[in-house]
This record gives C-alpha cells, structure tokens and sequence, in this order.
C-alpha cells in the first residue's frame, strides 16, 4: 500500500462537536483556532481547526477531503447572515408543524450550508413509528426554494447538546454541552458496579437517558473491585471466619459478617480465602515423599499460620 506525508487539519463545526479531519497541505501557516470553509455531505461549511498534524502519514487509498481555503471576511459576514435565515426557518417549521397537528416531533434547530445551498432541519420524535414528515418537507421547500431541504431526527442525546442548560447534577452547563463530543454507550451495570442507587432520578439525565458521568468512574471501580473478594465469599480474618456482605473499592475494604461479632470492616491485605486456606492444610496433611525437605518446611508453615 502507498503511503503519503500530508498536513491533515481536525475540525469541528460547532463548539463541543466531534472533530472531521480534512487535508491541508495546500494551506500555508495554518493554525489551531483557524475559521476554514470545507465541504461536506451537507455542503460547504465554516470549521474552527482544533488540531494540526504534521506531516502525517495517509494511505493513498483513503480518500480526505482537502480544506478549501481559511475563512475570509465576507465568508464570516455570509455565515452569519445564513443564521438570521436560519431562526426565521425554524420559526416557520415550528409554526407548521402545529398547523399540520403533527404531535410529537420537535423542532429542534435549522442549519444552512455557507452557500445557502441546503438547509436541513434537525427533529426529534419519542414516537416509534416513522413520522411522515413530507408535507412540512414540500411546505419548506416551497418557501425556501432556492435551497436543497434536508428533515434529520437527531436522539434525545443530541438535543440536549444542542439546547444546552442546566445538567441533572446541579453542573450550570450539561457535560454533553461543555467537553463530550462523542457520547459512549451506558448501561445499567455501570450504576451498579459503583453502587449507585438505581432510581431513575439518580441515573437519568436531562435527556431522559442513562447520566452520561455513569461512565467517567467504572473503569475505576472495576480494576478496584478485582482486587477484593467477592460477595458470599468465606474469608479467614484476624479475628475470626467470615463472609463477605459488602466492599468499598475505593477504600480497598471488605465488611465481613463474623458470627457472635456482627459486621467488620477490613483492608484487604489482612484478609485470605477460606478456600484457600483450606487448600493449604489439605496440602500440609498429605504425606510428604522421602527426602522432600522443601515439602516438609512448607507444611511447618502452614500448621503454624493455622495456629
């Protein structure tokens, strides 16, 4: 496979958004923090560079769109003319919808193409059948003709970046529309791998899914928790023998229930395995063949641990 050094440029298109890269060794000097106009399946489009990376190898197999050229003046002056039009479009879809008694859909956000081009409308339903949208599509259309229109359901994960506001935690801005750009799968397990209570105003963000911040610790609390025994396990304690009731990963400790002594909590280090240890004396009770010395220390050992 032949391969190519070429400048590649990541860029995003909103300001928390997932980062594209693009191809630009054909810009000289350019910059993080950069406006450059790239085209894109929906047209061309203004980006902030995020990154630059020297001299990077691409295979000439794959196909990366080059940046045109850094923005201009008059590109930013467009732009911004484009977003006017764009509040008055999604006034009208808003307006339209009601008019049309299409029930649950929401109108999210418009978004014009730097050449006016297209203009796609971003909705989300909770409906789940298909929602025939064609009649606000041609009601659009027919008022925006100059431009290609595009209706495009988005999650209840997207909607929440994009309408931003206050997270279920308290936080003044969501994480989705401070620093996430990408959103990771979660899942349930992950609450109760760390302990969290599991309902639903615990877990469930503003979107009315799993908290993204499930994930940020699970990792943690999973390494944390293969070092300590689990639940139901017996285990031979300083005091006495035990079963596990619960653990505290992060502190490295088990709480034991010990019988006549109710619940203890000890660090992991001065726990050991009941069945372990039964192992052990199974072990050192075996006869040891003849002239075996290392044999006979380690049953030594093992009578007087038990001891």
């Amino acid at each position: 496979m032949i391969e190519d050094k070429k400048l590649i440029a990541g860029v995003r298109f909103t300001k928390v958004g997932k980062v594209y890269h693009f191809d630009a060794t054909i810009i000289t000097d350019l910059k993080v923090g950069d406006i450059v106009v790239v085209e894109t399946s929906r047209g061309q489009q203004l980006g902030e560079v995020a990154q630059v990376l020297q001299k990077s190898t691409v295979p000439n197999d794959i196909n990366i769109k080059p940046i045109e050229r850094v923005a201009t003046p008059r590109d930013l002056a467009i732009r911004q003319s484009w977003q006017q039009k764009e509040a008055e479009a999604l006034a009208y879809s808003r307006g339209r919808i009601t008019e049309l008694g299409i029930t649950r859909v929401k109108i999210i956000t418009a978004e014009y193409s730097l050449d006016g081009s297209r203009l796609t409308i971003l909705f989300s339903t909770e409906a789940e059948e298909k929602i025939d949208l064609k009649s606000l599509r041609q009601d659009v259309l027919r008022l925006y003709a100059s431009a290609q229109v595009e209706l495009r359901q988005i999650g209840p994960r997207d909607v929440a970046k994009v309408v931003g506001g206050m997270g279920a935690c308290g936080m003044e801005t969501r994480c989705c529309s401070r620093f996430l750009t990408d959103f990771s799968s979660i899942s349930i397990k992950m609450a109760k791998e760390q302990g969290i209570s599991l309902t639903p105003a615990e877990i469930t963000g503003m979107c009315g899914r799993l908290r993204c911040c499930l994930i940020y610790e699970y990792e943690l609390y999973v390494e944390a928790r293969l070092q300590l025994p689990k639940r139901n396990k017996r285990v031979i304690t300083p005091v006495g023998e035990g079963k596990v009731v619960d653990v505290s990963p992060l502190r490295g400790t088990v709480f034991v229930e010990i019988p006549e002594q109710g619940v203890r909590e000890f660090p992991k280090d001065e726990l050991q395995p009941a069945q372990e240890l039964e192992n052990l004396e199974k072990k050192a009770q075996a006869p040891c063949p003849a002239g075996n010395e290392d044999c006979r220390k380690g049953s030594d050992r093992v009578e007087r641990k038990h001891r």
